[in-house]
């Protein structure tokens, strides 16, 4: 279960000018944070099927009416959500990671939804199935998380990335609470990132199938290899984006980027998506710096 070494290379080299460029710009880079909480709490819901576009996400974190009627599980599972994510983004490297906490988390995430599970594991009797797969039995559950957090905090040869896609797939193994299984796992992700001082990512919904794809790969083979790309991926264009605001570079929609540098589209949008070029997306749109 290793990242290969390229990539690892590249994400150093991304972090070292992350960490360089960051001196006197947290302002910055908080705004950016919060500009990108609609974006996060939208992919995030919607992997876990909500209807809710990226527009009416939006209006329901401003208190904005929206044009359709939606459920009051969804305006929950929106708001809690973007708490979830403030509540995190201001803890930042004070994050520790243990049972406490991610009950914690669950409360936040799941009160006014069903606060009879909100913020405790499944007790006995509840058993939870995603697809054809049945997560372990609630006697275990306790167990099983505590497991993986010691093998989380104890690793200390594994690549840091590596140690996030494990965790992040033994969680979902797991299945610990009745709901809010991904959602928790996506979140626990960034606290684990921002206690190492890296910045959140957003796992997308358009690539969902991909990341399903990561969970069969695991629970058939215990192959980790797909989420750790997902994870290093999303890690370096959250990084891109950051270092591009950072070095105050003037942005533009790739597809522009295109024109203006006569390239191919097609192989501009297969090289973001591989990370090879300094590319990254808002609001679900490509972009990169004019001068890249």
């Amino acid at each position: 279960m290793t990242t290969i070494i390229t990539i690892r290379n590249r994400i150093k080299t991304l972090r070292e000018a992350y960490e360089a460029l960051r001196q006197g710009k947290e302002s910055l880079l908080q705004m950016i944070d919060e500009a990108e909480i609609s974006e996060s709490v939208y992919n995030s819901n919607a992997i876990e099927n909500s209807t809710l576009t990226l527009k009416e996400t939006e209006k329901i974190l401003l208190e904005m009416e929206i044009s359709r009627n939606v459920s009051l599980r969804e305006v929950f599972e929106a708001k809690n959500l973007a708490r979830v994510v403030e509540y995190i983004r201001g803890k930042s490297r004070e994050f520790t990671l243990n049972k406490e906490t991610i009950l914690l988390l669950h409360r936040m995430l799941i009160s006014n939804i069903n606060d009879d599970i909100a913020g405790r594991f499944r007790r006995s009797g509840e058993y939870v199935r995603v697809g054809s797969y049945i997560a372990p039995p609630p006697e275990h559950i306790e167990r099983l998380v505590e497991t993986n957090i010691l093998q989380y905090l104890s690793d200390n040869d594994t690549y840091y990335l590596d140690k996030i896609a494990c965790f992040h797939l033994e969680f979902e193994h797991t299945h610990p609470f009745i709901d809010g299984n991904g959602r928790m796992g996506r979140v626990l992700i960034n606290c684990q990132f921002q206690s190492l001082g890296l910045p959140p990512i957003i796992i997308r919904n358009k690539e969902k199938q991909e990341y399903y794809k990561a969970f069969r790969a695991y629970d058939e083979k215990k192959d980790a290899k797909i989420m750790e790309r997902i994870i290093a991926l999303a890690a370096m264009e959250s990084m891109h984006k950051r270092i591009t605001y950072m070095k105050g570079e003037e942005i533009i929609k790739l597809a522009d980027y295109a024109k203006s540098t006569k390239k191919s589209l097609s192989a501009l949008l297969n090289a973001a998506h591989r990370q090879t070029i300094p590319a990254f997306r808002e609001k679900g749109v490509w972009k990169i710096s004019k001068v890249a």
